[in-house]
């Protein structure tokens, strides 16, 4: 990663009218979804490994037609037609299936795919990310297990489970720690020569449309050093996006920057803002809406054996991770869920018991624990069908049953755990006018941005695109084909696709 003063030169290096050049393209977010499109625009290019044989049989024969074209340049809509699984993007299971083409039957069958790097077709770009590369992973604690297996958290061409073998580590379940995969996105970057595009400590404030005219007296070279680019601006273009923000420098200080871009993709997944319950009292300081708050208290000893019992909100895998963590240091806890425990649509009725034997004992736990009939479970109370009334300032929360009924407890802290939105405060109208329903906010899983299924540009701004979460993809296996999609998408933009 740059110095600071360095870098500070890079983001705001003034040009000359006559020789303004904005940079192609600017990624926001630094996770999965970032680092694979930063490998795909680095020149490393896929092609069909010849003398493979994928089990799909029908995908095999298409594959054979053009082996000497790489998967960047051939129709991505033909080669994903007729393909299932548990992704609705066609291009993600397509990417998926290339890399991993049985693991859904529990087969290990090798990638089809062999890597070329291409260095005529580099599409110059900057990444920008507030953490360090691996985007929220960096904000998940350490020992926290995976839900999706562990070879799926890998990256093209570096195996997630090869990386862990050279630490002589081994998967438990066929799963990972947070810790491991924080890691390994680290350890990919460098590992693949991308840390020159990658740009740490940044908030991106504003992203706007602008005319050429207005901004070329005060515009930046292409940003990047030394760079000999193949990537030809588009003279006819009229606007360009403008992408302010600041950089945290080693001293804590906020510097300033501004970038402009011809494409700007939109990476930056959901952790961000934790969902409200919009109840009164939800802002009063021992009510949290991470579980990081829960492991700080019991680390500092706030929280013990002795409390009062906390309060967990909420029946995803975060709650029960919540769970998990504090009956594994005896600490009591109220639990309440708005659904029944029989509820098909809850996560762990979708889970298989034998891969998730922790998430199958909260369940349990969740089923067999009420408050009307206690079981085996000490220091741990189950309200199914119940949603929060109000915090008070004397830590007393009152509940509300299916029924009407109301009940009171006191408490030590609540974590309100119902999932996290997207911050795209940076968007004009917080980006709202690029989801699906533009009469309501963008959720991944409810109301995703519209991006056209085989480029993941928004159908509402050209030149913006959008991954991962933001468009739906919601696992670290299947944002890999949003980014197969976009790079396709630019290097046909830029004419780097050969004939």
């Amino acid at each position: 990663m740059l110095p600071d003063r360095k870098m500070y030169a890079l983001l705001n290096r003034p040009q000359n009218k006559s020789g303004f050049k904005p940079l192609p393209v600017v990624i926001i977010g630094n996770g999965p979804s970032g680092i694979c499109l930063s490998y795909l625009l680095s020149g490393y290019i896929p092609y069909f490994k010849r003398d493979s044989l994928h089990p799909h049989p029908i995908l095999q024969r298409k594959l054979e037609e053009a082996p000497d074209v790489s998967i960047l340049d051939q129709d991505l809509e033909y080669l994903s037609e007729g393909l299932e699984g548990r992704s609705h993007s066609p291009v993600a299971l397509l990417f998926d299936t290339l890399q991993r083409p049985d693991t859904d039957f529990g087969g290990t069958a090798e990638s089809v795919l062999t890597w070329w790097h291409e260095a005529d077709r580099v599409v110059p770009h900057l990444v920008l990310g507030r953490n360090a590369p691996g985007g929220a992973w960096h904000s998940i604690e350490g020992s926290m297990i995976t839900l999706s297996r562990g070879e799926w958290m890998g990256l093209p061409d570096l195996p997630f489970k090869d990386w862990l073998k050279q630490k002589r580590r081994c998967l438990r379940n066929n799963r990972a720690t947070a810790e491991d995969i924080a890691q390994y996105y680290q350890h990919y970057v460098m590992k693949k020569g991308l840390q020159k595009n990658f740009r740490c400590g940044t908030v991106v404030t504003s992203v706007r449309k602008v005319s050429v005219e207005s901004i070329s007296n005060h515009a930046q070279k292409d940003l990047q050093e030394n760079s000999d680019s193949l990537w030809n601006f588009n003279e006819k273009s009229t606007e360009v996006f403008q992408v302010d923000g600041f950089f945290k420098t080693v001293k804590g200080d906020k510097e300033p920057f501004s970038i402009c871009a011809e494409n700007v993709v939109l990476a930056t997944g959901t952790y961000d803002s934790p969902t409200w319950l919009g109840v009164k009292g939800e802002n009063l300081s021992y009510v949290h809406h991470q579980l990081s708050a829960l492991e700080e208290a019991v680390k500092n000893n706030i929280i013990g054996i002795m409390s009062d019992p906390v309060l967990i909100v909420g029946a995803g895998l975060t709650a029960a991770d919540a769970i998990l963590f504090a009956h594994h240091c005896n600490i009591p806890v109220i639990h309440v869920f708005r659904r029944r425990v029989s509820d098909p649509g809850l996560i762990f009725n979708q889970l298989p018991k034998m891969m998730y034997p922790e998430y199958h004992k909260v369940h349990q736990m969740m089923k067999e624990q009420s408050a009307a009939c206690s079981g085996p479970y000490e220091c741990y109370v189950s309200l199914p069908e119940h949603h929060v009334l109000s915090f008070g300032k004397d830590k007393k929360c009152i509940f509300q049953d299916k029924n009407g009924y109301q009940k009171a407890y006191k408490i030590s802290m609540a974590l309100v755990l119902t999932g996290s939105n997207p911050n795209l405060s940076f968007l004009p109208n917080n980006g709202i006018d690029l989801a699906m329903d533009s009469d309501q906010p963008v959720s991944p899983k409810r109301n995703p941005i519209d991006v056209d299924p085989f480029t993941y540009e928004c159908t509402q701004e050209k030149g913006l695109y959008a991954l991962g979460p933001l468009a739906g993809d919601n696992f670290v296996r299947f944002v890999q084909g949003g980014a197969l999609a976009v790079a396709s998408s630019l290097l046909k933009k830029a004419n780097k696709n050969p004939p």
